[in-house]
């Protein structure tokens, strides 16, 4: 049996997801970038910073600040302090960005019923479990020292 290497498939994942989302993109005429952000802050109503973006889906500052940029500009998005935090901006989706909001969220929906279809529901819960676990180990190895460490040791 040849052993699970999620790197040797996470190609075919995305260019799945991109011909479901691109559509969308086609239709309203934003970027892949601009509908991420707006899905993302969709999708994940306690995380709605800039720097939230970024470090949820491991996206550069200078992109998704451009795209908010441009979201906003566009009335898509608006931009709001807390009273007691001037410094900390909280991104709000406009009600303009409802039939993007909707007809991305359709896309991931579409998404995800290919990726899933005929795998049992008590086989979904386990992988949804392995892949909590994985993402943890990730983002816990990351952002620890320890793979610039052994980087550095090579290059010595």
């Amino acid at each position: 049996m040849i052993p699970l290497n999620p790197l040797e498939h996470q190609n075919a994942v995305k260019t799945l997801y991109s011909k479901c989302v691109g559509q969308i993109c086609q239709k309203h005429d934003i970027t892949r970038m601009e509908l991420d952000i707006l899905l993302f802050l969709a999708n994940n109503p306690c995380f709605d910073t800039a720097s939230d973006i970024v470090e949820m889906r491991y996206l550069s500052k200078s992109q998704v600040s451009a795209s908010v940029k441009l979201l906003e500009a566009r009335g898509y998005l608006r931009k709001e302090y807390a009273e007691d935090n001037r410094k900390t901006v909280h991104l709000t989706i406009c009600d303009t960005a409802s039939d993007i909001v909707a007809d991305g969220k359709e896309a991931q929906e579409r998404f995800l019923a290919v990726m899933v279809e005929g795998i049992p529901q008590e086989e979904l819960e386990s992988m949804r479990r392995c892949m909590c676990r994985i993402l943890e180990n990730i983002d816990r190895y990351l952002k620890s020292d320890c793979g610039t460490k052994k980087e550095e040791e090579k290059n010595v």
